[in-house]
């Protein structure tokens, strides 16, 4: 098996190292990620300017790893250009956790979106940051036990793996949609300046069954995810406006 591995915290991030020494289990490891962080910056896709592809100037050991001046979604889709043969697309272990409706603007989930698009496996993986960074090496054995479930799938699928610190259990979720962390932040800069920061504040209610419910709990959350956001419902709702004539 060929496995690309991309994140959006950057190449230099621990979380791409763990990952990768984990998917070596699986087969063959290739690395392209941005060469500086690129977090939050969801699906962008950069078409205004060249991108250039470097090696890593860090090792990764007898792993092959370039970066690119570009977002995570650029990576899949040079990384994939560059190497046709990859079977399937991990990204992170992202440092922060993505839930709910944050997977609007995750890279590292757009990422794995990017591979699904393009006709591969995508699988997002991330943990919770603090003011400790991860232990990737206590998390490894569940990393390794979550892709033993996954990396097999035969079809093209998206997955969004979110990891506690101290992982009991796995479970199989939907996304939360009810509640979003996002918030704006007014400060005031040394020269009397405004300014504003978009932040996030903590969300305590949350909807049993969710990725975020069973996350505070301590549970791996697996959530499986498809590209079309159809609302069906609506659709069907507004078929009786079908074959609506102008008048001239």
């Amino acid at each position: 098996m060929n496995i690309l591995i991309t994140n959006d915290d950057g190449i230099y991030a621990p979380g791409i190292a763990a990952l990768a020494r984990i998917a070596k289990e699986f087969g063959t490891v290739r690395i392209m990620a941005p060469d500086v962080e690129q977090s939050s910056m969801g699906h962008a896709i950069t078409h205004s300017r060249p991108l250039y592809v470097k090696k890593s100037v860090i090792s990764f050991n007898d792993i092959e790893a370039l970066r690119v001046n570009g977002t995570p979604a650029d990576c899949v889709a040079l990384g994939t250009e560059l190497w046709p043969d990859t079977d399937i697309v991990l990204s992170g272990i992202n440092m922060g956790t993505n839930l709910g409706n944050a997977m609007w603007h995750s890279g590292t989930l757009s990422a794995a979106r990017q591979a699904v698009m393009l006709g591969f496996r995508g699988i997002a993986l991330s943990t919770p940051v603090g003011d400790e960074e991860p232990d990737f090496d206590y998390l490894a054995p569940y990393v390794l036990q979550c892709l033993e479930l996954l990396m097999h799938d035969t079809e093209p699928a998206l997955y969004n793996v979110n990891f506690p610190r101290k992982p009991k259990a796995i479970a199989f979720t939907r996304q939360s949609v009810r509640h979003y962390d996002g918030r704006v932040v007014t400060g005031e800069d040394p020269l009397g300046r405004k300014n504003y920061w978009i932040s996030v504040r903590p969300i305590e209610e949350v909807e049993v069954g969710t990725d975020r419910y069973e996350v505070q709990q301590g549970n791996i959350s697996i959530t499986p995810l498809r590209l079309d956001l159809t609302d069906e419902e609506a659709l069907q709702k507004m078929k009786k406006w079908d074959n609506i004539i102008f008048q001239s």
